[in-house]
């Protein structure tokens, strides 16, 4: 009887240590679980921060491209002028040359 009531305790402590190991188990799965979800939370913001940078990068791009086709226009501007101030700037030397040969022509 003695046995049968040691070996009753016996399963009682295995019972108790089955429980506490399963609360174990447990804890240390909600404990992965939590680590897990931060894990992914921090994944998500990175993933949030390079969306907003690849945004930036292609707005970059577009802003880059409408700068070029604006300088080539300012470029192809400034030479048209650039040729004109030359033209009148040749037509002036010669209305003064003109001017000058009506002025000292003699009478």
């Amino acid at each position: 009887m003695a046995r049968a009531a040691a070996a009753a305790g016996s399963r009682d402590g295995e019972a108790m240590t089955d429980a506490s190991a399963i609360e174990a188990a447990t804890r240390r799965l909600a404990a992965a679980l939590d680590a897990l979800e931060a894990a992914l939370e921090r994944r998500r913001s990175g993933d949030r921060g390079e969306d907003a940078l690849a945004a930036q990068v292609h707005a970059l791009g577009s802003d880059r491209s409408k700068l070029a086709s604006d300088l080539d226009a300012a470029a192809a501007r400034s030479r048209k002028l650039e040729a004109a101030n030359r033209e009148i700037a040749h037509r002036l030397d010669v209305a003064i040359e003109n001017i000058r040969s009506v002025i000292e022509a003699p009478p």
